[in-house]
């Protein structure tokens, strides 16, 4: 256990002397919309020039740029008392990264594949070995290649099937453009053709003399198929499918069976399919089903068939269908795995013999197997109250070894080569924790809060073995999100312990919006049900403390990105329930972006949150729970927001928007503190412990944020403590 506690926690705060915040300054701006009139002094602060500045982080026009750094400084200052215990938590934080990991090798033909790091090393290395044994190959050295880089983050690697080729993307400046470069492995030198403005995916011819890509768009939609012939001028690449449709994107991986391109065209409430014949240089896509609204499908051949999971007819928790592959039309789709309401298929793959798919019922997951020659079906589950499970399908079809992981909040992760024709695993490997872990030590719990219209919200929380719930509690991290179908997988997070150790309890709330519940969990937190996904939290928070894990005051409440919405969200509704909210690259300023359409992800999240532009009524209802435009004059607590300069999902100018407005109008509370990356983007820093540092700062703040909690209840009317240690 770390040498810190809940009562020694008292000694940590904020420095609120050093410095005054910086102040933006105000320029009145009316949009009207509807005969709706809307105000927003700060939208000085999106840059005309965004897209400019995502390629060019150093395009940032000057008033902004000082303006960033300011609240960087000032965000340094208040944390300034916390400086030792950031860099404790970050040498805790590493001490747990088992510095020379590497990957199970995942057999493919002659050689078996993986990656691996050096010791110290921020980035990885793709490696492979003869199958069966032998001396390993460096195939790519990402440390070598992120040398004197700012930013570094690796797309794809993937090598040729004639195994003599690699081609691999790379982000360099955070905004999630990748260019992809192709080497012979015979001499490992990167060709002079590089393929830029991509989403990092790729999928090789089975001549393995081009590839096929995807292009981001100016507006930075994934809008357009390439193929790329290797050696040739990106110039002279073959368009083979556009979508024009700015509220769809499109998305590209290679099939199972690895005869075909799948190229998904997915909008937030449907999807429609494509199929490009690898072995054909000149073939054209041929699409599965025409899009339909609110028709959610995804495809993977088997031989003269195609599997599709997919939600048509009612089937709202999926379903899986067989189509023939040269009428794989609707008309045609009969049913191998039929639905079932509560219980949703999440994910399937075919092997040569065998249907696999993920189940998710009641929040847990589960793992079907199905022989495809004798029908035979069976199950793979496990007995702890909470965990997750992940598919790795691997790299080969004709095999029947599935590889998946296991892991809960208390167990590493772990990961099974499964037999499915013995029915029997083998654990290939257990997360190693250098520094030690004990899963003994520590509880996992499900719990179901009521909500105020009578669902009921699952909680998956973390704590230590000699806690007991009661009295007051303990302080207590409560992570949300909700949005877009996601589900929060109750898996292991070393990271957490570094808080569970000083006394938290640490949760997740499985607010609505995801799917933790099936299909109509999203449903029920989407467009005009958005405000359930507030409440289940608010509903959590208060379940926690009926049950005495925690009191009011003393829960940090932490989101990012749509979970960033959450948080300022319950921020405005109920501040005086918690004792600190962080909220990750937030998407605060909902009203303004959705009346942008020139934004890279506006239309096709009219989808997702409504479309103002065209309907008064969702003009309305945004406006009652946008965070930025619900700013109330009443006391806030601590809030810790973390962005990036190049981030194109949430745009920095959100996050900058919504501290400059709570400071001018909040009548008391805070500190209100904002850190952006100036070279980084919606992920952070790119190195796996360059980006502890983030995760640092955040665990710093939540624990000062519990002692200022702890002081609060030892001496409630003592107000000196405020001045400088608030």
């Amino acid at each position: 256990m770390a040498g810190e506690t809940v009562k020694s926690m008292k000694d940590y705060g904020f420095d609120l002397v050093a410095a005054a915040p910086p102040f933006a300054a105000q320029r009145p701006t009316r949009k009207v919309t509807h005969g709706r009139a809307l105000d927003d002094p700060y939208a000085w602060l999106a840059a005309d020039n965004w897209r400019e500045v995502l390629r060019d982080p150093s395009a940032l026009p000057d008033e902004i740029a000082a303006l960033i750094k300011a609240e960087n400084a000032y965000c340094d200052r208040v944390t300034a008392p916390l400086k030792a215990l950031r860099e404790t938590l970050v040498a805790e934080l590493r001490a747990r990264i088992k510095e020379d990991d590497s990957d199970v090798p995942e057999p493919d033909g002659p050689f078996a594949y993986y990656g691996r790091f050096r010791e110290g090393g921020e980035h990885p290395l793709y490696c492979r070995t003869p199958r069966g044994g032998g001396p390993e190959t460096i195939l790519f050295d990402g440390e070598a290649l992120a040398a004197g880089s700012d930013f570094f983050d690796i797309g794809e690697t993937a090598h040729a099937p004639d195994h003599a080729q690699l081609a691999w993307s790379v982000d360099d400046k955070g905004s999630e453009l990748y260019a992809i470069r192709t080497r012979a492995l015979a001499d490992g030198v990167d060709r002079a053709d590089v393929v830029t403005d991509t989403d990092g995916s790729l999928v090789w011819s089975a001549d393995s003399k081009a590839f096929y890509y995807v292009l981001v768009d100016e507006n930075h939609r994934t809008a357009q198929v390439f193929r790329h012939d290797v050696g040739a001028d990106p110039s002279t690449d073959a368009l083979i499918i556009e979508e024009l449709d700015g509220q769809w994107f499109v998305d590209l991986r290679e099939s199972r069976c690895g005869r075909f391109a799948i190229v998904s065209i997915r909008g937030h409430d449907a999807s429609e399919c494509w199929l490009i014949d690898l072995r054909d240089a000149q073939a054209s896509a041929r699409i599965v089903a025409p899009r339909e609204p609110r028709l959610r499908y995804d495809v993977e051949p088997h031989g003269d068939l195609l599997y599709i999971r997919n939600n048509a007819d009612g089937a709202h928790d999926f379903r899986i269908s067989v189509a023939p592959l040269h009428a794989p039309g609707r008309e045609n789709w009969d049913d191998v795995v039929h639905h079932r309401a509560g219980a949703m298929i999440v994910a399937n793959t075919v092997y040569a013999r065998y249907l696999v798919w993920l189940l998710r019922e009641n929040s847990l997951p589960k793992l079907m197997i199905r022989d495809l020659a004798s029908g035979e079906e069976h199950a793979i589950a496990f007995e702890e109250e909470a965990y997750a499970l992940s598919l790795d399908p691997g790299l080969e079809f004709d095999t029947n070894i599935l590889r998946f992981v296991y892991s809960s909040m208390t167990t590493p992760e772990e990961t099974y080569d499964y037999d499915m024709a013995t029915r029997t695993r083998v654990l290939r490997k257990r997360q190693e924790i250098p520094s030690g872990h004990d899963p003994k030590h520590y509880v996992t719990r499900r719990l179901f809060a009521p909500a105020r219209d009578g669902e009921s919200v699952p909680i998956t929380l973390l704590h230590r073995a000699d806690f007991t719930p009661g009295g007051d509690g303990a302080p207590l991290l409560l992570y949300g999100y909700g949005a877009y179908g996601y589900a929060l997988a109750a898996d292991f997070d070393e990271d957490a312990l570094s808080l569970v150790d000083r006394g938290f309890v640490y949760a997740y709330a499985h607010v609505r919006g995801g799917t933790d519940k099936g299909w109509h969990w999203y449903e029920n937190g989407k467009l005009e049900h958005k405000p359930n996904t507030f409440a289940d939290f608010i509903d959590c928070a208060r379940h926690l403390i009926a049950e005495g894990y925690t009191r009011e005051g003393a829960i940090v409440a932490q989101g990012a990105s749509a979970g960033g919405m959450l948080m300022g969200a319950v921020a405005n509704e109920a501040p005086r329930l918690f004792a600190g909210i962080i909220a990750g690259v937030p998407f605060v300023d909902v009203l303004n972006t959705m009346l942008r359409g020139d934004l890279p992800l506006t239309p096709p999240e009219w989808l997702e949150w409504g479309n103002p532009i065209a309907d008064p009524a969702v003009y309305d209802r945004i406006a009652a729970y946008s965070p930025y435009d619900n700013v109330r004059a009443q006391d806030y607590p601590p809030i810790l927001s973390i962005a990036g300069v190049t981030d194109p999902r949430v745009t920095y100018w959100e996050p900058l928007k919504w501290v400059a407005k709570l400071r001018r109008t909040m009548r008391g509370g805070g500190p209100v503190l904002l850190f952006t990356h100036l070279g980084a983007g919606h992920a952070g820093a790119s190195g796996r412990f360059e980006a502890l540092a983030d995760t640092a700062l955040e665990y710093a703040f939540a624990i000062a944020c519990a002692a200022r909690a702890a002081r609060a209840v030892s001496a409630p009317s003592d107000k000196s403590a405020a001045s400088i240690t608030s």
